[in-house]
């Protein structure tokens, strides 16, 4: 028997799910690569509080690859993991050698805005397919993010005055 038997799930109604999971793990893999530049290559008087963020925000990123990666395997598919794919699949940019802070803001912004959105379209098919562990890992990840966009948000306001 497949796994999916055991779990109950229906191998054709999780291939949108592992379809969708598949572009979020590519945006996720260069996200995370984004995030190595940021850390590396911050400069300016908030580098110590960036350079230590950016390292919580990759490290967190690189947990989110893992979850997805094996979540797709426990759905019956194989998950990419070639670079060379995620660039061709992948929504997120990569985002180049960023010194600036107010603009590694904007891309990480930019970027949750696009994660969000991939989450919340597996989170409707992933319902559609009646697999709640997905929807569950999803709305994990929202939450986080969601307050990740907040905080970004206050900050660049306050710097904006």
């Amino acid at each position: 028997m497949k796994t999916l038997d055991y779990l109950g799930l229906d191998e054709k109604k999780v291939q949108d799910v592992v379809s969708n999971l598949s572009v979020l793990l590519a945006d996720l893999q260069v996200y995370y690569t984004n995030l190595r530049g940021f850390h590396w290559n911050v400069k300016g008087h908030s580098f110590f509080i960036m350079h230590a963020k950016y390292e919580e925000l990759y490290n967190d990123t690189a947990e989110k690859v893992d979850e997805v990666a094996e979540r797709i395997l426990q759905l019956g598919a194989v998950p990419e993991s070639r670079y060379s794919a995620y660039l061709q699949t992948s929504e997120v940019s990569e985002a180049g050698e960023i010194h600036n802070g107010q603009e590694a803001f904007a891309n990480l912004l930019e970027t949750y805005k696009t994660l969000i959105a991939r989450e919340r379209k597996i989170i409707e098919v992933a319902n559609e397919a009646k697999d709640d562990t997905t929807v569950a890992i999803m709305s994990d990840f929202l939450r986080e993010q969601e307050k990740t966009v907040w905080m970004l948000t206050a900050v660049r306001a306050n710097h904006a005055e």
